[in-house]
């Protein structure tokens, strides 16, 4: 048997949760909703937890105030969010009935995710609506989101979305067949399988064609297969445009692009938060030994290996983690503050409660507090 074959195979029937993400260009014709409810209705009889990302609140907008271009103004495009959100879940429901379930809506900023307490709550949310045979539907709340609270794109949210929920893998419905090669500027032949990023796969992206409606992008879709990939976890871009797409990605037919999981174990919820969701309120540069004791040896960072600190962390806070080039080594919680970071820099951890007049910890990192990119 082809390896690609077995690999979607397995791949599928190990699914337990699934979250779908469908672009504002399939659903400017309101007709696709019915056919991607039918197409989710048989995913949940297989007793698979589904959550649905849906964009196209905007787009529906515009397409009840009869526009065919999208504002530039962000009041306007939030005002479009409005009018077109309770249009959009009304039909979801609508259909999610016909199927003895029901839908419910769940808005969000990229502030509720980065927040603990209240992603935990969107967290337990989604649970109980899952425990109650309920299909959550997410999008950004767009009335509200501002630039430092936007996720950017529905893409990345759902890939968010799919990292903290821990899902099997998530399906980007887009209108296009999947990434495609490019040879003198022209797209050619689709890619099966990737299994791994590389930069000359990144460049054969491309935005989206057509902002009259939509933000993103296959460059958007890239984005999120690199954090849900990073996570332990894979995704698949595939054509909403057909119609039964989604059995036909769960009948691991070669289909669309599918991006395969770059840790061969899933993260820990509290590694997924530090390294997808927490704020990052500083930096560390470590030397060459210490580099080698944290991605080789999995060890924890001491003083001895920090070269330079950056920002005003507290302890308790998430910071990057850098080599002396620059380049992103992983991230961690702090145990201690910028400015007793700064005061052991390259100390050995027996000398850290005399320099500090304090009893403390004798690492500044603890491996389990610690995320390798």
């Amino acid at each position: 048997m082809n390896k690609e074959i077995q690999l979607r195979k397995n791949i599928i029937n190990n699914v337990e949760q699934v979250v779908i993400k469908v672009g504002t260009r399939l659903l400017t014709d309101e007709s696709r909703i019915p056919i991607l409810i039918s197409e989710i209705a048989k995913i949940k009889a297989k007793g698979i937890k589904v959550v649905l990302v849906s964009s196209g609140a905007v787009g529906v907008g515009m397409n009840l105030l009869g526009l065919s271009k999208r504002p530039s103004k962000l009041a306007e495009v939030q005002a479009l969010a409005a009018i077109g959100q309770g249009r959009l879940v009304a039909l979801y429901n609508e259909e999610c009935c016909k199927y003895g379930f029901q839908a419910a809506q769940m808005l969000l900023t990229a502030e509720d995710l980065k927040d603990r307490e209240r992603h935990l709550n969107v967290l337990n949310c989604l649970h109980s609506l899952w425990n109650n045979n309920i299909l959550p539907i997410i999008n950004e709340n767009d009335v509200v989101s501002v630039d430092e609270l936007k996720f950017g794109d529905n893409d990345f949210l759902a890939g968010l979305v799919a990292t903290m929920t821990k899902s099997d893998l998530t399906i980007i419905l887009t209108t296009e067949s999947g990434l495609r090669n490019k040879a003198d500027g022209v797209l050619t032949d689709r890619i099966s399988v990737v299994d791994k990023l590389t930069s000359d796969l990144k460049a054969q992206a491309t935005g989206t064609d057509n902002r009259d409606f939509s933000i993103g992008g296959m460059i958007s879709k890239l984005r999120a297969a690199e954090t849900v990939c990073a996570a332990g976890e894979n995704l698949w871009v595939a054509d909403g445009r057909v119609d039964d797409i989604l059995t036909r990605i769960f009948n691991a037919e070669d289909v669309g692009t599918l991006f395969i999981a770059t840790k061969t174990e899933p993260l820990q919820s509290k590694k997924r938060w530090i390294r997808f969701f927490s704020k990052l309120e500083g930096k560390i540069v470590i030397d060459e030994g210490a580099v080698i004791a944290l991605t080789n040896q999995h060890k924890s960072l001491l003083p001895s290996g920090m070269v330079f600190v950056q920002g005003d962390f507290e302890r308790g806070d998430s910071v990057e983690i850098c080599d002396r080039y620059g380049s992103v080594i992983g991230h961690g919680l702090v145990n201690y503050s910028a400015l007793e970071c700064r005061k052991i820099v390259g100390l050995c951890s027996n000398d850290i409660s005399e320099v500090l007049h304090q009893v403390t910890d004798n690492v500044v990192i603890h491996c389990d507090n610690l995320v390798i990119d």
